[in-house]
């Protein structure tokens, strides 16, 4: 017997990643009556995300892969799987799916696409001469598949979007905004400040370009006035990974303690008193910042798209600039010394969340699309 429900097909990297900042969504399509497909590559979320109800396919994608030989045969395959699924509408997530399910897309004439590119990344941000040299050639891809006719492209933050229409790689009428991927309030909620020594938490992917080094070096000039912790894994598939050899010498030291993945994030930042993110690169709209500010807790950010989105400096934390430790010290050292600061700020910082990003607003705005474009009103 043939599904009734319309189908919604979600192509991203990482099952895991999907988990974090795409699920509710899938969620909210499935309440909503929608048949909903993940395609990912299989990693430790795929079982969680099946149990839900959300069909799974596991797909050969590798963040790493540059062969475009493969990559073309990934398309060819995956027009193949969108052919079988009938979708009536496709969301790509992050650059890569973006072009080749684009290429899948139109091969397999699927009636409906959603493009979100969910920050810039490693080829917009990097000086690195693999980034140097990838970036006209994404560029060319991207003005293809970004936002064809029956598509759309969402956005997390006004920089991206700006950024992709002056590039000539979106179409302005074809692209919208919705910041980040929604917060759960009711788990993420302000709790009493935690007893002992102030402690400042750091909570991503243990990459470069997330500032982790000018954490190090903002702990290093302020020794003994604070602990510092790192939550999160080292990512090897991305091209600027810290290694665990890095990250247990600054423990060695003293200066940072590292907590390796942390999966309860709300029980996390219960236990601490500041949250940092001093990202180097453009970030989409960073979850663990708002996770953070839901919870009550002051951010010190870098003055970034994405991270300003989120932050408003003086109101809800401070932003400093990028690959500055000292100036990242400074406004750590203010929110160290002052715990009314501390308070205010936190406070106001829960009170952007819920006016902004929360779970349902996201998960709200995201549906209308896929029901504008499904009915012909996009």
């Amino acid at each position: 017997m043939s599904d009734a429900r319309p189908t919604l097909v979600f192509l991203i990297m990482e099952d895991w990643f999907f988990a974090s900042h795409f699920w509710e969504r899938g969620l909210a399509a499935q309440k909503a009556g929608w048949r909903v497909v993940l395609v990912s590559r299989r990693n430790q979320a795929a079982r969680e995300i099946e149990a839900s109800g959300i069909e799974f396919y596991a797909a050969a994608l590798d963040r790493k892969r540059l062969n475009p030989f493969k990559e073309l045969a990934f398309s060819l395959w995956l027009a193949q799987l969108y052919r079988q699924l009938q979708p009536d509408v496709v969301h790509h997530i992050a650059l890569k799916p973006i072009i080749f399910g684009g290429i899948a897309a139109w091969l397999a004439r699927v009636p409906s696409v959603v493009n979100a590119p969910v920050g810039l990344g490693f080829v917009y941000s990097s000086s690195k001469p693999l980034a140097r040299l990838l970036k006209p050639l994404v560029t060319l891809a991207l003005r293809v598949t970004m936002t064809p006719k029956n598509g759309v492209a969402i956005f997390e933050n006004p920089d991206d979007l700006a950024a992709m229409v002056e590039g000539g790689m979106v179409h302005q009428a074809r692209a919208s905004l919705i910041r980040g991927a929604g917060v759960d309030i009711n788990l993420f909620v302000p709790a009493p400040e935690p007893e002992g020594p102030i402690r400042i938490a750091l909570a991503a992917r243990m990459i470069r370009e997330k500032g982790i080094p000018d954490f190090v070096a903002a702990a290093r000039l302020l020794r003994g006035q604070a602990e510092f912790w790192l939550a999160g894994a080292p990512d090897l598939a991305n091209p600027n990974p810290l290694t665990q050899a890095e990250l247990k010498a600054w423990e060695a030291e003293g200066v940072i303690k590292w907590l390796g993945p942390v999966k309860d994030m709300a029980g996390l930042l219960r236990q601490v008193h500041i949250f940092t993110l001093p990202s180097i690169y453009r970030e989409g709209l960073p979850k663990a910042v708002l996770e953070a500010m839901a919870a009550g807790l002051p951010v010190v950010a870098t003055n970034i798209p994405g991270c300003r989105e989120a932050v408003i400096d003086n109101e809800t934390g401070f932003l400093v600039p990028p690959r500055d430790p000292t100036a990242l010290a400074e406004a750590l050292g203010k929110l160290i010394a002052d715990p009314g600061l501390r308070a205010r700020l936190g406070a106001a910082g829960r009170k952007r969340v819920l006016e902004n990003f929360s779970d349902e607003i996201v998960c709200q705005k995201t549906l209308a699309i896929y029901d504008a474009l499904r009915t012909n009103r996009l």
